[in-house]
């Protein structure tokens, strides 16, 4: 069957995923979209006629098939598919390597000698033909490793000797990481390592920790259950819930922070009192806290870390990381359910070569390809999140698309 109709007046494009036919069952088909009509220049590809069909192949058999496979189906790894995939968007991407917006590339070589009117044709045959089949599960499988909070439990191993083995001090001068806001531990410990907070023990404990070792062990401390350090608190816990109140503001009410200031509740008095001198002298360098410490007195001081150290603490608020399906979600509602785009200009993830996907989304995220849209939607993610989407979409049913021409109205 032909994909593709010339139209003379103005239509509505309907665009239909799946493969349409007297036995297709719903699940077959995915929702339509339609196209405005105006934009007829740039949707060239989409009202390809059997002949310019006919001619895309011959050109892609000359200068495409070499890498994309016969049929658009590639058997070489970082090649995409280009079988099924949509027509509008092929042409772009074509347009892109002529024109050298993706930069030298053996792609680039090969479009820039082609003219446009080629390049439309050939979009056209591989949109014309059937998309490959999904990937195997097993073949896609990213090796399960440990869970954030598990890893975050092994990379804390060394700590526990300074700060409890889960995080609640049994060692005047040592602080419980219990309780904290995981950013602001992550924030701590990278100052630390940097040599902004001078400690020379700590920054020799943290130098070997990579971004991810600190922050699963950020997130292992937030899911341990809070606990009062077990040391002494000497000092007036009356005097010092007085002189709290003017700390409520950023610390919160009863030591439990709810913005990026540390929750106090529950801290080592002796460590609470090191660190207001660290901040008073400029040991400790933040902004914030180099007044509120200068106008504190050591015996003011002393009381309100009798007071902290009084109080309860609480488990902090941790965002739950996205999954690779809630990813997935995400990636949906531009590239179409379970990645069968229905937008002639987005293309379709299903069943892509899963190097392939992994490849383009470091690129996007890494800025070495170039899209606002997408550089928002993959900047956030993590090695791991890249590798399970790419997985994701590689093992979806790919859906062909026929493009339905209907009348204008009138």
């Amino acid at each position: 069957m032909t994909r593709g109709f010339r139209v003379d007046l103005h239509p509505v494009l309907m665009l239909i995923a799946g493969i349409i036919g007297a036995a297709s069952s719903p699940a077959d088909v995915a929702l339509a979209a339609t196209v405005e009509p105006g934009a007829t220049d740039d949707f060239r590809a989409a009202y390809a006629t059997p002949q310019d069909i006919a001619e895309g192949k011959r050109l892609a058999d000359a200068s495409c098939g070499r890498c994309h496979g016969p049929n658009g189906i590639s058997t070489a790894k970082g090649v995409p598919h280009l079988a099924g995939q949509r027509a509008v968007y092929l042409h772009f991407e074509l347009q892109a390597y002529k024109s050298g917006a993706r930069g030298k590339s053996m792609m680039a070589d090969a479009a820039k000698f082609l003219s446009d009117t080629a390049l439309v044709k050939a979009a056209a045959w591989y949109a014309s033909l059937d998309p490959a089949q999904p990937a195997p599960a097993a073949a896609t499988a990213a090796p399960a490793g440990p869970d954030p909070v598990s890893a975050g439990k092994a990379a804390a191993a060394s700590c526990a000797g300074c700060h409890g083995e889960v995080g609640i001090s049994r060692i005047p001068g040592m602080p419980s990481l219990v309780g904290l806001d995981p950013k602001y531990l992550v924030a701590a410990t990278i100052a630390y390592k940097s040599g902004q907070r001078k400690h020379d023990m700590m920054k020799a404990m943290v130098a070997g920790l990579g971004d991810a070792d600190v922050n699963n062990i950020a997130l292992f401390y937030a899911a341990q259950k809070p606990g009062r350090a077990q040391t002494p608190a000497p000092g007036n816990q009356a005097a010092g819930k007085t002189a709290a109140a003017a700390c409520a503001a950023c610390h919160g009410e009863a030591g439990i922070s709810t913005g990026t200031a540390p929750s106090l509740a529950g801290q080592d008095a002796q460590y609470f009192m090191a660190a207001m001198g660290a901040y008073k002298d400029g040991s400790r360098a933040d902004p914030m806290m180099k007044g509120p410490a200068a106008s504190t007195s050591n015996a003011v001081a002393k009381d309100l870390a009798a007071y902290y150290a009084s109080l309860q603490p609480q488990p902090p608020r941790v965002s739950k990381a996205p999954s690779a399906a809630d990813w997935a979600q995400r990636c949906d509602r531009c590239h179409g359910i379970n990645g069968n785009s229905t937008d002639p200009r987005l293309p379709a993830l299903a069943a892509q070569r899963v190097e392939y996907l992994e490849m383009v989304l470091d690129a996007y995220r890494t800025g070495a390809r170039k899209s606002e849209a997408m550089a928002a939607m993959s900047n956030v993610l993590t090695g791991a999140d890249i590798k399970n989407l790419a997985a994701h979409y590689s093992r979806q049913k790919a859906r062909a698309v026929i493009y339905v021409v209907l009348p204008a109205k009138k």
